[in-house]
This record gives structure tokens, C-alpha cells and sequence, in this order.
């Protein structure tokens, strides 16, 4: 079996190489820092089987992709926490992010930004016992049976909305068990710096009809000190956060009964706006360029040509089935 490598070479490997056998003929030092593998533009675990030529390289901390799997492995042990601390906890989803991951979580008696400590604390405890990661696949009756053996009905839901043929792929870690397309870290104990950030609320697969679920957000690095300095640029962002500066410098607040996302300009600030528009026409009075407006209020098909109705409905005035919309802006 033919492996061309990252740098284009080729060597030749025998049937049934795992990804983590790549490496250890490769070097023993890669062998140790790899995480993972990219078999043909695929991410995959360590163990993953390579059964035919293909191109492969080995991933690591080091690599965009390797910090995206530890994040997402982060998430998996912070479900596990969950799990054990509240363990009348139901399940939903819990991907890596830009900057971290977050795990929507369905709680029987609501959490607080205090009780994150201790699943912390929990997690330092899965993290620090070094349980090894196993990678399964079951069928679609197996994948229901199994998780609705763990009283998961959100995940039961997604599988029961899959073709009857799809395959389930899981992980294992310890005594906790999850649904996930992966990869993963292949042990937990490889996750150095983490830390939960916040909690919020989340709709069960974004549609507001659903129920209202609790997001616990975290972010994790391969080291403590990538972690701090990250920290830290969070809590300098917050102090030029625009909606603090905007409302110390008495240029908006809002009101509940309008809506927090509708600020309600005060005199300063509505005063800042006027100045800008007159600086921004008289701009464009110069350059040539002329003035058009459209109404406020248009017939719903306008909007369902411009595609806002599908991304925006529920951000809109509707007035009558099919008579007229008015767009917030």
C-alpha cells in the first residue's frame, strides 16, 4: 500500500496501516505528539484503518485542526462532568468553535456561572485520569437502542431522523458514552488548559418553538500560558466593548417592552447619528453618487425573493397572511 506524505513522498506501508502506525514509522517524536490524522483531506482518529493508497498527514496540537479536536474532545468531557454532577441531565449537542466549544445542555433545576466551578472541578478529575477515547459505529436500531437506554431523547431524535441505512458512529471514555461524528483525542489526560467561560440559553436546534435549553461555553489551549494570554484579551475586549462604552457615554439604552436588541437612542447619541449621515451625504453628494430609498413596508413576496423572509421571519413585523411585511433593519 502506497502513503504519499505531506511533503510528497511516498513510502510504502502494509494493508491495514492504522494513522498511528504511520507515525511510528515516521518517528517516534511525531508517534508521541500526534492526535490525529488526515487521510485524503479527512480527518480521522488515530486508530482509523487505512485500507487502500492514500495521503496522509499526521496532525498535531501545533496544527489549526489538532486544536479544533481538542476543543471538541474538551466538550465531550465537559458533557461527561455534566453528566456525573447532574445526572438527571439530558444531552443535545456539543461542537468546537472559532474559539472554543459549548455543550447545550437540558437541566431539570437551572444552573448558574456559579455552579461552572464545579463541573470544572469534575472535569479536572476526567482529564487527570488519562481514560483512554474508543471510537464505535453502530447501525440505526443499535444507535436508538443505546441511547435511549441512557435516557437521551435529544439524541434519539437526531438519530430517528436519519435513512434507516446511516451508521452512528460513538466514543467512549470511562463509563460516559456519546454520540459523535469525531475525531477525538485518543485520551482524555491530553487536554492541558481549559477553562468554562459562560452560560446562556439556547432553543433546541436554534428554532425558538423548541425548548429553551442551557449553552455552556468553554475554550481550551495545548498550554496554560496560550490559555491566560487568550483570557486576557477577553477581559481588555470587554472594557471597549461597544455596548458598555455606548451606554457609559449616554449615547443609547434599552427598554424591555421595545427589545434589547432595539437600542433607543439618547441625545448624544442621536445626535452622533445626525452628524454622521450629513458627513456621509455630503460625501457621496461630492463622489457623484445618488440618493434612492425603498419603503419600510413591502409585500412579503419582495422579501422572499430577497431571501430575508427564510433568514429573518421571525425578526419581522408581518401584518395579515399575505398582505405586507416591515423589515427590521
Amino acid at each position: 500500500m502506497k502513503i504519499t506524505l505531506n511533503d510528497g513522498s511516498v513510502m510504502i506501508f502494509p494493508d491495514q496501516t492504522t494513522v498511528l502506525g504511520v507515525a511510528n514509522t515516521l518517528s517516534e517524536g511525531l508517534a508521541r505528539n500526534a492526535i490525529a490524522g488526515e487521510v485524503d483531506g479527512k480527518l480521522v482518529d488515530l486508530s482509523y484503518v487505512i485500507k487502500q493508497d492514500a495521503k496522509v498527514r499526521i496532525i498535531t496540537l501545533k496544527d489549526k485542526e489538532g486544536l479544533e479536536i481538542c476543543r471538541h474532545t474538551c466538550a465531550h468531557v465537559l458533557a461527561q462532568a455534566v453528566k456525573s454532577v447532574y445526572p438527571t441531565c439530558s444531552l443535545a449537542i456539543g461542537p468546537a468553535i472559532e474559539n472554543g466549544f459549548y455543550y447545550d445542555i437540558d437541566f431539570k433545576t437551572p444552573i448558574t456561572q456559579d455552579d461552572l466551578k464545579t463541573i470544572e472541578a469534575e472535569m479536572a478529575k476526567i482529564i487527570k485520569a488519562d481514560l483512554p477515547i474508543e471510537r464505535f459505529e453502530l447501525n440505526k436500531k443499535k444507535a436508538l437502542d443505546l441511547m435511549a437506554g441512557y435516557r437521551e431523547p435529544y439524541k434519539v431524535e437526531m438519530i430517528a431522523d436519519l435513512p434507516l441505512d446511516a451508521v452512528f458512529s460513538f466514543y467512549r471514555q470511562g463509563d460516559f458514552t456519546d454520540m459523535c461524528r469525531g475525531p477525538h483525542l485518543p485520551r482524555t489526560g491530553l487536554i492541558k488548559a481549559f477553562k468554562l467561560t459562560s452560560l446562556t440559553g439556547a432553543y433546541w436546534r436554534g428554532n425558538s418553538k423548541n425548548k429553551m435549553l442551557t449553552r455552556i461555553y468553554g475554550t481550551a489551549f495545548p498550554k496554560k500560558s496560550e490559555l491566560d494570554e487568550y483570557l486576557q484579551k477577553v477581559e481588555e475586549a470587554k472594557l471597549r466593548d461597544h455596548n458598555k462604552i455606548g451606554r457609559d457615554l449616554e449615547y443609547f439604552t434599552t427598554v424591555d417592552t421595545i427589545g434589547q436588541g432595539l437600542p433607543v437612542l439618547l441625545p448624544k447619541g442621536a445626535k452622533t447619528v445626525q452628524i454622521l449621515q450629513r458627513f456621509v451625504e455630503d460625501e457621496e453628494y461630492k463622489r457623484g453618487y445618488l440618493l434612492t430609498k425603498t419603503p419600510y413596508f413591502a409585500k412579503s413576496d419582495f422579501y422572499k425573493i430577497s431571501g430575508h423572509w427564510d433568514h429573518y421571519k421571525e425578526g419581522m413585523f408581518v401584518m395579515g397572511e399575505k398582505k405586507c411585511s416591515l423589515s427590521v433593519r
